[in-house]
């Protein structure tokens, strides 16, 4: 696949690229009726009313592809059908059919292809788009879609170009480097799809012009320091201020400088090493000017 880059007709059109979905057998294809439910929209509020996510809403309608992440079919060799765009989320979906019959949409790996051959179970073979537990995957193989807990479908890994490694396996643990450059362990278990995800170059997408960002679904970003007293502890003010606090929320609650992760979580233990902080390696690039 590709990123189209359109001429600079308009100031919109400035630098603006779109995908070029070679790798989807055909836009036009409509999602099989039985693997989609309805999505209704939020607008960012819960079931009172109240807004609890800033700065959603509208957006294009769109129905939910039912994704099979669990790969729990086992034994039952499935061919791909088609491969279709999901406005739900960055990467490509497979529609593979398993020779009893049944239909069901797969994360699509990176050059996956109509007709090749996918299954998932300890008689599948270590290759591209077969689902297996870790204690079959050979080390240093590329996966994605892993699970956190045995039997509870993919969690880790599932965004467009996505690709984590299998390092090492040592008794009930295997260790896996997911794409942050977070080394975590694992369950053998747990089950991994073979390969990396396609539409690797979503990342070099650029948008361009707000209303595409409004097509998703994100109304515009209003700085607090713009708003009224009454709306935001940072506005008001004579002239373009600079807050006079702390970056905080409508609410008081401060923006930076606190952890969002549970300090006591269980799963820590299982984390040999973490992922680089944005704001640690801003803090190396200065000391070393």
């Amino acid at each position: 696949m590709g990123v189209k880059i359109y001429n600079k007709t308009t100031p919109s059109r400035r630098n603006m690229g779109v995908n070029d979905f070679a790798e989807l057998t055909s836009r036009s294809r409509r999602p099989v009726k039985a693997l989609v439910r309805p999505m209704p929209k939020t607008g960012g509020r819960n079931n009172q009313g109240f807004t609890t996510s800033r700065f959603r809403g509208g957006g294009h309608k769109k129905l939910y592809r039912i994704i099979d992440f669990k790969r729990q079919k086992d034994g039952i060799e499935a061919a791909v059908q088609a491969i279709e765009y999901d406005p739900n989320r960055n990467c490509f979906i497979a529609l593979v059919k398993y020779t009893d019959g049944e239909l069901r949409y797969i994360l699509a790996p990176n050059n996956m292809k109509v007709g090749d051959k996918v299954m998932s179970g300890p008689e599948a073979e270590p290759k591209v788009g077969n689902a297996m537990q870790l204690k079959q995957v050979p080390v240093g193989y590329d996966i994605h879609n892993i699970e956190m807990n045995p039997g509870q479908g993919g969690k880790l890994i599932r965004s467009a170009g996505g690709v984590g490694r299998l390092a090492a396996k040592e008794g009930d643990w295997a260790t896996v480097i997911l794409p942050s450059g977070e080394m975590r362990q694992v369950r053998v278990e747990c089950r991994a799809t073979i390969g990396q995800l396609g539409n690797v170059e979503h990342k070099n997408i650029v948008w361009g012009k707000a209303g595409r960002t409004r097509h998703k679904g994100r109304r515009p970003h209003n700085r607090g320091t713009s708003m009224n007293p009454i709306a935001h502890p940072l506005g008001g003010g004579e002239g373009r201020s600079g807050g006079g606090r702390h970056p905080c929320s409508p609410t008081g609650k401060l923006a930076k400088g606190g952890r969002t992760r549970k300090p006591r979580k269980n799963s820590n233990r299982r984390i040999l090493r973490r992922r680089k902080s944005r704001r640690y390696g801003e803090v190396k690039l200065k000391n070393r000017k």
